[in-house]
């Protein structure tokens, strides 16, 4: 056996031994090399997944948190849109209390403007215009169910004072209509507070243009003054004795005329008019009248409830 082992290795070349021994050595390198690289390869497949399980927790942390800002930004949306309403309101509610309280301030004014009037008197309210009427007609509240009657005298308290704002020319069941100062058919008998001179005065058709006062006398030149007050005269029996109506802003003045005349401004804002009075043509307020009789036949003369 001997001699056959060392005949093979006589018949066998060294190189094939020196390659034997170069192959094993290289498969147990291989195997090692294996052994590393399939641990550096977990090692990577490792560091691989770990890095995309970051990166997908990193998104879906992001997108988690654009979900509930964007939640969070329609919820602050809603709340804003909540509180604007509120704060609409609050201002609505506001501005409320403050048109009630100017409203309550401005019937507090015309109560104390009642109470004092020496003369009987229906309060109403302006509700409308009358663009069928001939006239520049203003529509009141009040007609003949509450005592208005035609060609009654129609006052109002504005702006400190009082002032005629016309007469009424149609009285109806339960409204009147009410021609005011500026209608060009309105002829009012008057005088210069001052002075005593009297005159007519008229509208001339529009409610903006001032008042005319006619005939005046030509001796009162030098007795008429800018800022004159002009009031009723009591003449015709229509209205009162001294109710304000304007005052006195020129003289027109020419030496071939007989008479004079005088451009008025009108105490009374019609754009601003609400509340007027009615009252009953030169019968005064008389606290004798008895309590047990209607308000409304305080507008029949005083003799009628004379026992005698």
């Amino acid at each position: 056996m001997a001699k056959a082992g060392g005949a093979l290795r006589k018949r066998l070349p060294a190189g094939v031994f020196a390659f034997i021994g170069l192959a094993i050595v290289s498969f147990f390198m291989l195997v090692v090399s294996s052994q590393d690289l399939m641990h550096n390869f977990r090692d990577t497949r490792i560091s691989l997944f770990s890095g995309i399980r970051g990166r997908v927790s990193d998104v879906s942390s992001s997108i988690s948190q654009s979900v509930l800002s964007v939640q969070e930004l329609f919820r602050l949306r809603v709340e804003h849109a909540e509180l604007l309403e509120q704060i609409a309101r609050f201002e609505q509610l506001e501005r409320s209390a403050a048109e009630i309280r100017e409203e309550n301030n401005r019937l507090r004014e015309q109560l104390g403007f009642s109470q004092a009037l020496n003369y009987r008197h229906i309060p109403a309210r302006l509700v409308g215009r009358d663009p069928d009427n001939l006239y520049s007609a203003i529509v009141i509240n009040k007609g003949r169910r509450a005592g208005v009657t035609r060609d009654m005298a129609v006052i109002a308290w504005q702006g400190g004072g009082q002032a005629l704002v016309g007469k009424v020319i149609e009285a109806r069941t339960f409204d009147s209509l009410v021609m005011p100062l500026y209608d060009s058919n309105l002829l009012i008998a008057s005088r210069f507070a001052f002075s005593r001179f009297e005159g007519i005065v008229e509208g001339q058709g529009e409610r903006d243009e001032h008042l005319r006062m006619r005939f005046i006398p030509k001796r009162a030149r030098d007795d008429i003054n800018h800022g004159d007050l002009v009031i009723t005269s009591g003449m015709g029996g229509v209205y009162p004795p001294d109710i304000n109506i304007g005052r006195v802003i020129d003289v027109i003045y020419s030496d071939y005329e007989i008479s004079m005349e005088a451009e008025i401004e009108p105490l009374i804002d019609f754009s601003r008019l609400e509340y007027v009075f009615v009252i009953e043509e030169l019968v005064p307020y008389d606290d004798s009248v008895p309590d047990d009789v209607p308000y409304t036949d305080y507008y029949y003369p005083l003799w009628e409830y004379d026992d005698g």
